[in-house]
């Protein structure tokens, strides 16, 4: 019996230690986003974020799994789909056939979580996932477009902090 934190919610499973965490994640929690693609941890279809950090969950043991981990898929990046990069994916028209892209996005998201403005070399780095329709550029700007939005975010929630800041100096 293993205890996983996934997307927020604690879940009991009864599989062997040596299960794969995207098996758990898709027949067990039933959460089918994640992607079964070569199993050997290379083609990135299975990407998760596990404390953080994109990891290839096809290659993660559920024994190695401690119940502190905290695992996101693309189910829990965003429920609504308003995740800065799910909404450039869209609005760059990123897939073709869309196997790859719960993989890409999670990536995408874990890579602009640790750096907020990444180069083309940043993302050709971090953006290690297969993509067999070969869609790369389109993913490198879907990249870039989810940067601006975020950054306008960042600027937004700082600009509304000062203002209310401020406002509330002036009614003091």
């Amino acid at each position: 019996m293993a205890k996983l934190n996934i997307n927020g919610k604690v879940h009991d499973v009864k599989v062997e230690a040596d299960t794969p965490l995207l098996w758990v994640i898709r027949e067990q929690v039933g959460l089918t986003g994640t992607k079964y693609g070569c199993g050997v941890a290379q083609c990135g279809a299975c990407s998760v974020h596990f404390n953080g950090v994109v990891a290839r969950s096809c290659s993660i043991q559920v024994g190695s799994v401690k119940p502190t981990d905290v695992i996101v898929t693309i189910e829990g990046l965003s429920a609504t789909s308003t995740h800065p990069v799910q909404k450039a994916w869209a609005e760059v028209d990123v897939p073709q056939c869309g196997y790859c892209q719960s993989g890409q996005i999670m990536a995408a998201a874990a890579l602009l979580a640790a750096k907020p403005d990444p180069s083309d070399a940043d993302i050709d780095d971090a953006m290690t996932n297969i993509c067999r329709c070969g869609t790369y550029q389109r993913i490198r700007d879907a990249v870039h477009t989810a940067a601006r939005t975020a950054a306008g975010t960042r600027k937004t929630a700082a600009a509304t902090s000062t203002f209310a800041a401020s406002r509330a100096e002036d009614q003091s």
